[in-house]
């Protein structure tokens, strides 16, 4: 029984196979479109992929670093001379470390129970107290309104006694403007095993116990001045003390190491990390104490609010080196990208010319496999001009290419 014709065609339209068909067109606008883009994507692979971007390179970004930072520097605060033992938190060199210049103490503290000393806990009565919050920033509630001077009364509270007050103006130390940083930076690409400092070394021309980082002058000098780095983060070092904030040193090592060893080289930048836009609190400050114990053994310490600039040091960084496969597969990326020019031109042909239809009838030819026709023994000549009247039949010395003039 025969199948129908639909599950017929649908079974012909399966097995059918489909084969590249070569057909030149002799037309100078789609000549110049087709050798235009694939000259800009020659273009795009050789100078940007290849040249700026590298990447016939095998790349390593998961750097390995290490950071050491110094800081030098003595100043006078409140009556006393101070060095790095007094203002640097914490002590130990890390690449996290703050730089106090205010500090708001309030001496001999003790347990027990005072009067509140903010604002909000002003009161007239007991009954004002009992109604708040039971915690402050200083301590408990204890419900009662005490007097807390000879015109007002506030809120008692039981912690530490007297209570912080963070009102008060107090000085700046300026002279940490002239303070001097020094950053031991080491770094490791696991990859390549490739390891470097950021100290010059010797015979390089720069002095590590003389020198003092300029961004043109002295790039590579690992010794930066504390006000030069809020400068070039954009800030001013006066306001920017008394408020406190957090700057961010960034070390960049992008090394080609296709190059030279000494040719790689650190890249110094600076930025300010903490937002100023919209922040209810801006600054940054912190709060440490410091405790003892009188003859009769009772415990007191002195309460510190410290404002000062925090100072992030931050490691990136990438290394490349020239490898096979990277360069093979973006070679082939390239030759393969060269065939959009063929689509874009088939675009233009089969849409926009004169003579779209003729070039559609050339281009997608169905050949049934029984009426295969014979190679005549000579072409047929075609006149001048005869663009959709004549055709010429292929020779059996023929590459397979019609050409057609638009």
């Amino acid at each position: 029984m025969p199948l129908p014709s639909s599950r017929t065609r649908w079974v012909s339209d399966f097995f059918s196979y489909e084969t590249t068909k070569s057909v030149v067109v002799k037309s100078w606008v789609v000549g110049v479109v087709n050798r235009s883009v694939q000259l800009l994507i020659l273009a795009y692979f050789v100078g940007w992929v290849f040249l700026h971007e590298k990447a016939y390179q095998v790349r390593d970004t998961a750097i390995e670093s290490s950071v050491v930072t110094k800081v030098k520097g003595v100043g006078r605060y409140a009556g006393q001379v101070m060095d790095t033992a007094d203002y640097i938190t914490p002590p130990q060199g890390t690449s996290v470390f703050v730089v106090v210049t205010k500090q708001i103490r309030t001496e001999d503290q003790a347990q027990g129970v005072c009067p509140e000393s903010e604002a909000a806990f002003h009161c007239s009565a007991d009954r004002d107290c009992r109604e708040l919050s039971p915690g402050t920033s200083n301590g408990l509630l204890t419900g009662r309104c005490v007097r807390y001077n000879a015109t007002l009364r506030t809120c008692e509270i039981q912690g530490w006694c007297p209570p912080e007050v963070d009102t008060v103006d107090v000085p700046v130390m300026l002279e940490a403007e002239n303070f001097t940083l020094l950053i031991k930076n080491s770094i490791r690409f696991p990859l390549f095993g490739f390891e470097k400092t950021n100290l010059p070394p010797p015979g390089s021309g720069v002095e590590l116990g003389r020198c003092r980082f300029h961004p043109q002058l002295q790039p590579l000098c690992p010794i930066l001045r504390l006000g030069d780095v809020a400068r070039l983060a954009g800030q001013d070092f006066p306001a920017l003390a008394a408020t406190g904030g957090v700057l961010g040193i960034k070390i960049g090592w992008v090394c080609d190491l296709d190059r030279a060893w000494e040719l790689c080289l650190p890249r110094y930048s600076f930025t300010r990390l903490d937002s100023l836009a919209r922040t209810p609190a801006p600054g940054y400050n912190f709060r440490h104490a410091r405790y003892y114990r009188w003859p009769n053994g009772s415990e007191h310490r002195t309460l510190i609010k410290a404002f000062g600039i925090r100072f992030d040091v931050l490691v990136y960084g990438s290394a490349g080196k020239f490898g096979i496969v990277p360069t093979l597969i973006n070679t082939v990326a390239a030759f393969t990208s060269i065939g959009v020019g063929t689509v874009l031109c088939d675009i233009i042909l089969l849409n926009f010319l004169k003579g779209a239809e003729h070039y559609k009838a050339r281009k997608f030819e169905e050949v049934p496999e029984a009426d295969m026709p014979a190679t005549p023994a000579s072409p047929t000549a075609c006149a001048p001009g005869a663009l959709g009247t004549c055709s010429r039949d292929k020779q059996s010395t023929d590459s397979g290419t019609f050409s057609l003039g638009l």
